[in-house]
């Protein structure tokens, strides 16, 4: 089976398009000359100026993402901290030149952390044990909630299972297969649903000056089982993740095999999903044998 490609845009998101409508909504802006810095699947980004940067839906699906942030993160972005997060500054509205709600936010500096050439040190280990515990904190009952990644790692199966048709020959599958039927096995998180960033890898973690910097890209902010995002220790080194203590809840054994089975899923995902990026593969090949072997 053919590996997915990025879906494409459903606009055609241009330079011109930005200026028009910073014209049109934020005329104080409009000077500012807009640079397309990143497309991934759902948004599209472009640098303004030197301290801001204007995000947008590419796709219909995405703009309910774009409005998740718009919402909830100015009243989670406090307790993230010391990472700088893009918090919405302006909200634009839907027009007659764009259908849909779109963000002007804070430029943050930095490299992902999946692209930096960077010794890892102490400093990503104790940043992280501040941050995971900080957001995961219960959740309203109005939080959003993410059919694909705040759900019983049960209503994960049947993507497992395509990930793996789709990487037929690429990767062995009755490993992956014994190792999700221990997990399927595992208690379920016990606790109220907690705030997830939902999309928590190193591609999302901005690192500056030498030092983990930023969290970006919450538009998979979801709630619930706080493995979802712990399975991003899976995806770092060994010697960060034996530095992260902080594990919730009163079954931590349990959170920590829950979180192999995310960070397994997510692995296959990303290799499922990565026909363009190299980096992706890799990182998806890496969380794999990592969630795989290394409890």
């Amino acid at each position: 089976m053919p590996i997915e490609r990025k879906p494409p845009a459903e606009i055609a998101i241009t330079p011109a398009l930005v200026t028009a409508l910073l014209d049109a909504q934020f005329p104080e802006l409009a000077h500012l000359e807009p640079i397309q810095s990143a497309e991934g699947w759902d948004n599209a980004l472009f640098r303004l100026g030197d301290d801001l940067a204007v995000r947008l839906p590419r796709r219909k699906s995405a703009a309910v993402l774009i409005e998740q942030e718009q919402r909830w993160l100015p009243q989670l972005a406090a307790r993230l901290r010391p990472l700088a997060v893009p918090v919405p500054l302006r909200v634009g509205a839907p027009s007659s030149l764009f259908p849909w709600p779109w963000s002007i936010v804070p430029w943050l500096p930095g490299q992902s952390l999946l692209d930096a050439s960077l010794r890892e040190t102490d400093d990503i280990a104790t940043v992280l044990d501040r941050l995971l515990p900080a957001l995961h904190q219960p959740a309203p009952i109005d939080a959003p909630r993410n059919p694909w990644r705040s759900v019983p790692l049960s209503a994960r199966t049947d993507a497992l299972h395509q990930h793996l048709r789709q990487l037929d020959g690429l990767v062995e599958p009755h490993p992956i297969l014994a190792f999700w039927d221990q997990v399927l096995a595992t208690p379920a998180w016990p606790g109220p649903p907690v705030w997830l960033h939902g999309d928590l890898h190193p591609g999302n973690l901005l690192i500056h000056e030498g030092r983990l910097s930023g969290l970006i890209d919450f538009g998979d902010l979801t709630s619930g089982d706080p493995a979802t995002d712990f399975s991003l220790l899976w995806m770092m080194s060994a010697s960060i993740r034996d530095r992260v203590t902080r594990w919730p809840g009163a079954d931590p054994a349990a959170l920590r095999m829950r979180a192999r089975g995310w960070a397994v899923e997510f692995g296959l995902a990303y290799l499922a999903y990565s026909h363009d990026d190299a980096k992706f593969a890799a990182l998806g090949r890496r969380t794999i044998e990592a969630a795989l072997h290394e409890a």
